[in-house]
C-alpha cells in the first residue's frame, strides 16, 4: 500500500476540489486529490455555463491561468420572456455586474492544469473510497488507483468536494446529519446542438405551454432546455418536434426566431433541491454538490461551490498555519447562510417562471403576479440582478 502524508485530503477533482487545492498551494499547504471519475470524463461533461461576478474574481485573485476572458463571453443582462414579450435586464446599470459564459467543463480544465504545474499529486479514476477518524485529529482515506495499488493519504483535514453521489457526506454521523431535500413536479429535455447564438444574453420563457431556456455554450454550440414530464423519454422527440416545441415557447410580438441546427446531445434532468446540515464533522468539511444542490434555474450550482471554497480555504489556512482551529468551527454556519439565499433564489426562479401541472389556477395566476411584480419593480429588478450576478463571498 502506497502511503502519503499531506494536510489536507480533496475528495472530488471537480472545480471545487481543484479550486481549493490551488488555494492552499499559494498558502505553501499541501494536498492531495482523488476523483473516481477519469480526468477525460469530467473535461467532457457538460454542465452549468454561468458564473457570477465573484468567481471569476477568485479565478483571477488566485492566480488560475484561465480562459474566462478569451474563450469566454461577459454577458452583461439577461431577456425574460412572459408569453412572448421581453423583458431586459441590464445587470450594471441595475447592479453595476456582470455574469460570464464560461463552461464548468473549460473551468475544469483551467484548474487541473494549475494543479498539474504544482506538482502536487492528483489521482484520478480511483475506486473503492473510504474514509476513517474522521472524528480525530488524523483522519484518512483510502482508494484504488486506476493501476490497481492501494493508496492510503493520511491527512490532518479531509474534504468532501466528492458531489451528491459521493461517500464522504454519509460519514456525518445519522443523528447529526440533517438532510433538507425538495422535488419537483417537472424536469427540463435539454439539447446540444450546432448552431450560432440565438440572442446575444440568456433568454428564459413563461408561456402558456411551459418554461424554455435559450443558453448559449461557446460561438458554434449552443444549450436549450423546455420544460418537461419527469418520465419524458428521448426517443419520443425528433429534431423537428423539439425545433417547433422551443420555438412555440419563445414566439412572440417581436417575431423572434431561434438559430437552430443539428441536435448531438438530448437529456432529461430531473428538478430537486437538497441541503445538508452541518457540512463539518471532525476533522471533515463538505464542499459544492456533496453539501447542496439547486436546480439550474438560477445558474447557482458551480457558483455556490465555489462560494464555499472561498470561506473554506482561508479557514483551513489559519487552522494549518496559525494553529488556528476556531477558524474552522464557523465554516459550515457561514457557508449555509449563502446557500439557503441560493435555495430560496433557485426555488424562485423556478416557480414564477414554469408551469406546474399540480398547481389549481389560483398558484397559477399567484406565480405569475410574483413574476409580474419583479419585473414591472424597479426594486425587484435590482433585486433579481443582484441575485443572479451573486452576493459577496466569505
Amino acid at each position: 500500500m502506497a502511503q502519503l502524508q499531506t494536510d489536507v485530503a480533496i475528495v472530488g477533482a471537480g472545480p471545487a476540489g481543484l479550486m481549493l487545492a490551488h488555494l492552499l498551494h499559494n498558502a505553501g499547504i499541501e494536498s492531495v486529490v482523488i476523483d473516481n471519475r477519469s480526468r477525460d470524463d469530467i473535461a467532457h461533461t457538460h454542465r452549468a455555463g454561468i458564473l457570477e461576478a465573484g468567481s471569476v474574481r477568485m479565478l483571477e485573485a488566485a492566480g488560475v491561468e484561465s480562459r474566462v476572458h478569451t474563450d469566454g463571453h461577459r454577458h452583461d443582462g439577461i431577456d425574460i420572456r412572459v408569453n412572448g414579450s421581453s423583458n431586459h435586464f441590464d445587470f450594471p446599470e441595475l447592479v453595476g455586474e456582470s455574469v460570464w459564459l464560461y463552461p464548468q467543463n473549460e473551468i475544469f480544465v483551467d484548474l487541473s492544469a494549475a494543479r498539474e504545474r504544482t506538482g502536487r499529486p492528483t489521482y484520478y479514476s480511483v475506486t473503492d473510497t473510504r474514509l476513517g477518524d474522521i472524528e480525530t485529529e488524523r483522519p484518512w482515506a483510502t482508494a484504488t488507483t486506476e493501476d490497481g495499488d492501494e493508496l492510503r493519504i493520511d491527512a490532518r483535514y479531509v474534504v468532501g468536494a466528492d458531489g451528491s453521489r459521493g461517500p464522504c457526506r454519509s460519514m456525518i454521523p445519522d443523528g447529526t446529519r440533517q438532510r433538507f431535500f425538495h422535488e419537483y413536479p417537472f424536469a427540463w429535455f435539454g439539447i446540444l446542438c450546432e448552431a450560432p447564438p440565438s440572442h446575444e444574453v440568456l433568454i428564459y420563457s413563461r408561456s402558456e405551454r411551459g418554461f424554455a431556456l435559450i443558453s448559449q455554450r461557446s460561438d458554434n454550440v449552443q444549450r436549450m432546455y423546455f420544460q418537461a414530464s419527469p418520465d419524458t423519454d428521448v426517443a419520443d422527440w425528433s429534431d423537428d418536434r423539439i425545433w417547433t416545441e422551443l420555438q412555440a415557447r419563445v414566439d412572440g410580438p417581436d417575431g423572434f426566431e431561434l438559430k437552430t441546427g443539428p441536435i448531438f446531445d438530448k437529456t432529461v434532468l430531473p428538478f430537486r433541491s437538497a441541503v445538508t446540515e452541518p457540512m463539518q464533522h471532525g476533522s471533515m468539511f463538505l464542499a459544492g454538490d456533496s453539501a447542496h444542490t439547486v436546480p439550474p434555474t438560477g445558474a447557482k450550482g458551480l457558483n455556490l461551490a465555489f462560494a464555499d471554497v472561498a470561506v473554506l480555504a482561508p479557514a483551513l489556512i489559519s487552522a494549518l498555519k496559525d494553529s488556528d482551529a476556531e477558524a474552522l468551527a464557523g465554516y459550515s454556519q457561514t457557508a449555509t447562510k449563502r446557500v439557503w439565499k441560493a435555495q430560496n433564489f433557485s426555488y424562485q426562479m423556478t416557480r414564477m417562471l414554469h408551469t406546474d401541472p399540480t398547481q389549481d389556477a389560483f398558484e397559477t395566476k399567484r406565480s405569475l403576479g410574483e413574476l409580474r411584480s419583479i419585473l414591472e419593480s424597479d426594486h425587484g429588478r435590482r433585486y433579481l440582478a443582484e441575485c443572479y450576478t451573486g452576493w459577496p463571498h466569505g
